[in-house]
């Protein structure tokens, strides 16, 4: 089970599910993976709607890191995800708010 207390959060690939996070080394990867400066920049980016399929993938692949998936992040290409694009975008957010924010009241409900 994804401990939102320690920032994880599950995702089913391929039928197979895996706990994401995005650790400081995720995260390094993910800025240099992404062009960006700053985190800020980046998450700024994503809160006024302005990402693309490609970053939501390098967040998902940043997370799975992170979990301690030693995939390469082409497999994930052709891998279903449950609930598909909208999921994967939906897993994507969470992880940065569990990342650099506390938990929601529905969230602390669902735990």
């Amino acid at each position: 089970m994804a401990n939102p207390y320690a920032g994880e959060v599950a995702l089913t690939i391929d039928g197979r599910r895996h706990v994401l996070k995005l650790t400081l080394g995720a995260l390094a990867e993910l800025e240099a993976g992404l062009g960006e400066d700053t985190l800020v920049a980046l998450i700024s980016r994503l809160e006024r709607g302005q990402f693309s399929s490609r970053d939501v993938l390098a967040l998902i692949v940043a997370g799975l890191r992170g979990g301690g998936w030693q995939g390469a992040s082409d497999s994930l290409l052709q891998a279903e995800i449950a609930g598909g694009a909208i999921e994967a975008a939906r897993v994507a957010a969470q992880l940065l708010v569990r990342a650099f924010g506390p938990l929601t009241a529905a969230e602390h409900d669902s735990v």
